[in-house]
């Protein structure tokens, strides 16, 4: 199933130049433009102050990264233009498919700042991911299920990170009751 719907994806390319162009520039150059917003999302934030959360955006941005690098060293599945014939619309280096970095970075930058700063920007930032990913697919580089463990690994490092915080703070919350307390 994972290849039928990648070539049915696929498929599509080469059929109109437009949509190969605004492909191209999503699945290559997208990435930039989200890294650039996230940053100044970031100093935002940091200008108010928000520095925990900063600290938790980071912090998930790390652990998707090992993550991911983790499934790569897993994974022995092929980039789809290694094994099929593809519409590759953008060159890239043979090798592990899954998971998609770009995706991974993408997923991970939307889930972590509307999770831990700001969430009205849970809807633009995703839609990016999802329209990166699938651009990734589009152009030849990447199988669907490529970008769904990318975004699976950002959930789960958006998750873990948060419920480590929460479990902190609530502890850290009974020990200063308890100190208090002990100070009577």
């Amino acid at each position: 199933m994972n290849y039928e719907l990648f070539a049915f994806v696929n498929g599509w390319a080469g059929r109109s130049s437009g949509l190969d162009a605004v492909a191209r520039f999503t699945a290559s150059t997208a990435i930039y433009l989200l890294f650039a917003t996230a940053a100044l999302i970031c100093v935002h934030a940091a200008r108010q102050r928000r520095h925990r959360q900063l600290t938790l955006v980071g912090a998930t941005l790390a652990i998707a990264f090992v993550a991911a690098t983790a499934v790569s060293g897993l994974s022995h599945e092929l980039r789809p233009f290694q094994t099929h014939h593809v519409q590759q619309l953008i060159p890239h280096e043979p090798g592990v498919s899954m998971p998609s970095d770009h995706a991974t970075a993408a997923f991970t930058i939307a889930a972590a700042i509307s999770v831990f700063l700001y969430r009205m920007w849970a809807v633009p930032l995703t839609i990016v991911a999802v329209a990166i990913g699938a651009a990734r697919v589009y152009a030849g580089v990447h199988y669907p299920s490529d970008i769904a463990v990318a975004a699976l690994i950002a959930a789960a490092a958006t998750a873990a990170v948060a419920t480590t915080d929460h479990l902190y703070r609530r502890r850290a919350g009974a020990l200063t009751q308890t100190t208090a307390g002990a100070a009577r």
